[in-house]
């Protein structure tokens, strides 16, 4: 990081960069992104939304890694600060995981979260 940068608010591992390329590629959407949120509700009083966007909203923050991009809004990024998308593929199925520092419980289904 060069002095004056400013810190990457959320990360994308490579695993999850390939896989949201994969998606956008198949979508043949120019300017489509994935957008990351944070609902209240959830088995443990928050969730992760996923959804393909191709608008830029005032308040939201574009992450990019390798030409894939994810795009936050303001309000779901103060619960993201720091965390890392990933994207895993185990016995369990293939999925995007959120790998968040600020959550201070989760549930067995890995989109719910506590702060």
């Amino acid at each position: 990081m060069t002095e004056g940068a400013r810190p990457v608010p959320v990360t994308i591992s490579e695993a999850a960069a390939r896989r949201i390329r994969q998606i956008v590629a198949a979508e043949h959407r120019p300017g489509l992104r994935l957008r990351l949120g944070v609902d209240g509700g959830g088995c443990s009083g928050f969730q992760y939304r996923f959804a393909l966007d191709d608008k830029l909203e005032p308040g939201d923050v574009e992450v990019e890694k390798d030409g894939a991009r994810v795009v936050i809004d303001g309000m779901s990024l103060m619960f993201l600060l720091g965390a890392e998308l990933d994207f895993v593929e185990d016995l369990t199925g293939a999925y995007f995981r959120v790998n968040n520092p600020n959550a201070t419980a989760s549930c067995g289904c890995g989109t719910s979260f506590a702060i």
